[in-house]
């Protein structure tokens, strides 16, 4: 029995067919579910996935590429130097500008240091005996490598002495207000250029409107000027809600993005740039650690036959430009996959309906003998007899 039990589940299993059986039922609570999944679906077929997404649209890689140009003069007068007007070869490194640069805001100098003998400073590490001080050794916060002496430095205080750049340098001092607060008014000219390759089109940020005229008296305002490449760096101050003079100190890190987001099945000359900008860290609180963004570069010369430098703790803004592009265009393909994909999407209703039909429903068994019916074939009624 139990053989013959278990080759007549396996027949079953293995020569059963089941064909979908349609009834129509007469019921206002299911039909009306019914008819609202289908509205919700149509909705988000039509609206959100045709219009809003564009799925009826084919879409490509991008090529971009961006060059810079700063213009603005600062001035200062340190004692240590003197009156001094700097322009963008002193103030932007690197000094021909790409997608990511620095405009100097603040520095230190530490003016004439030649290789030779001195005690370093109390930031680099106090100490208390030559025993600290191991001879040829590099501290990892040193300025120079160690002699094998601890002895008083020009403030008083016992530290090691070092062979390195001396006088070394002292950047406890940071020059507040900030020495380039002229920079508030300089101004960054950005060209952007991307390329569409599956659709072969290609667009520049300089869109047809803008003339030799409009650039030299525009300046970007996000309202007034949303396609104007010149950006004023106090107006990328105020959109990203910061105060400048905060960030001239110890300088900053901001995002400038530009985005592309074209519709190709329109004229081309719709296609043109948004421009936002964000600040890649925001708290400038005393208490973080490494706040701002700063870097050290050297002047070298001669004087007098020894090699000499001036030493500069630059604090500025750095700026990076990012460049999103998207485009679309009408595309057969996706669009079938699209319809397709949502004519699929219609048959939620039909499994929510069925659901409420056979589990929730008080005549649940009643509608179960109508939708579900066992035929045997011929051949299995005959082997019966």
């Amino acid at each position: 029995m139990g053989s013959n039990k278990l080759s007549e589940n396996v027949s079953d299993f293995l020569f059963e067919y089941k064909t979908p059986r349609l009834i129509a039922l007469r019921d206002k609570r299911v039909g009306l579910i019914f008819r609202l999944i289908q509205l919700v679906v149509l909705a988000y077929v039509v609206g959100w996935v045709f219009i809003y997404e564009k799925g009826y649209q084919s879409t490509g890689s991008t090529i971009s590429s961006v060059s810079v140009k700063v213009k603005g003069f600062g001035f200062t007068n340190l004692s240590s130097v003197g009156p001094k007007v700097l322009d963008v070869v002193d103030y932007t490194f690197p000094s021909q500008g790409s997608s990511s640069f620095v405009i100097m805001t603040n520095y230190i100098l530490t003016r004439k240091q030649s290789m030779k003998s001195c005690a370093q400073h109390r930031t680099s590490g106090e100490c208390e005996a030559d025993s600290d001080c191991p001879t040829g050794k590099f501290s990892r916060y040193g300025q120079g490598m160690m002699r094998g002496s601890c002895r008083n430095n020009s403030a008083g205080v016992k530290t090691c002495e070092i062979f390195g750049w001396c006088p070394v340098e002292n950047d406890l001092h940071l020059p507040n207000p900030p020495l380039l607060m002229a920079a508030e008014n300089f101004t960054i000219f950005i060209k952007n250029s991307i390329t569409f390759t599956a659709f072969g089109v290609s667009r520049r940020n300089l869109v047809e409107f803008i003339t030799k005229a409009y650039l030299r008296n525009c300046t970007y305002h996000k309202v007034h000027h949303p396609l104007c490449p010149v950006f004023r760096l106090g107006y990328i101050a105020e959109e990203i809600k910061e105060n400048f003079s905060t960030l001239a100190y110890r300088g900053a890190m901001i995002g400038i993005v530009i985005d592309w987001d074209c519709d190709l099945d329109w004229p081309v000359t719709h296609c043109k740039p948004t421009y936002s900008f964000h600040q890649h860290y925001r708290s400038l609180t005393k208490d973080q650690v490494s706040v701002g963004f700063n870097f050290r570069y050297a002047k070298y010369y001669v004087e007098n036959g020894t090699e000499m430098r001036d030493l500069y703790k630059v604090f500025g803004i750095r700026f990076d430009v990012m460049v999103h592009g998207k485009a679309g265009k009408f595309n057969i393909i996706p669009t079938m996959t699209t319809i397709g994909s949502g004519i699929g999407v219609f048959g939620v209703a039909t499994i929510v309906c069925d659901l409420v039909l056979l589990h929730l429903l008080p005549k649940r068994n009643y509608y179960k003998q109508k939708k579900f019916k066992n035929v045997e074939s011929s051949l299995r009624a005959g082997s019966g007899h």
